[in-house]
């Protein structure tokens, strides 16, 4: 039976196998498994920063998500930023997303989030029917960037 259950330092080989896989399939990023370490190690020693929650089955990582916080003057408190989310491709499509999902935003409840953003890749529609079925909307709002790096 499949639990979910917040990332300990133990699971980060696991996580980063995950990573991976999501980053191969994005078009704006790349794995790098020295960048994804050391990523994976602040948030989960630093839970102020955010959480990340497992999806397990025994002991092997079906799926993860992750949720990094910040404070929004348009909000005017916390909220949630939903940066990493990625299950198993050979178990897609029979609610173990879903259920990841729920997970989160209740987490981000318990936290006392007033909202979660997300960004999706513009060619991924079935990742943005997925989230529009669990009640998030699209913005009119662009997201840009500058690498610092």
């Amino acid at each position: 039976m499949d639990q979910i259950h917040p990332a300990t330092q133990n699971d980060i080989p696991q996580l980063c196998a995950l990573l991976a896989i999501l980053f191969t399939q994005e078009a704006d990023f790349k794995p790098d498994k020295k960048k994804q370490l050391a990523a994976l190690r602040k948030i989960i020693a630093h839970p102020a920063i955010g959480h990340i929650l497992v999806l397990r089955e025994d002991n092997r990582i079906l799926g993860m998500i992750n949720l990094l916080f910040t404070v929004s003057t348009a909000c005017g408190g916390k909220v949630a930023l939903l940066e990493d989310m990625v299950i198993l491709p050979s178990r897609r499509g029979n609610g173990l997303g879903s259920k990841l999902l729920q997970a989160a935003i209740a987490l981000a409840r318990h936290e006392g989030c007033l909202r979660i953003t997300l960004l999706t890749d513009l060619a991924n529609d079935s990742a943005m029917r997925f989230y529009q079925r669990h009640g998030f909307m699209m913005s009119e709002m662009r997201p840009m960037r500058l690498n610092l790096t």
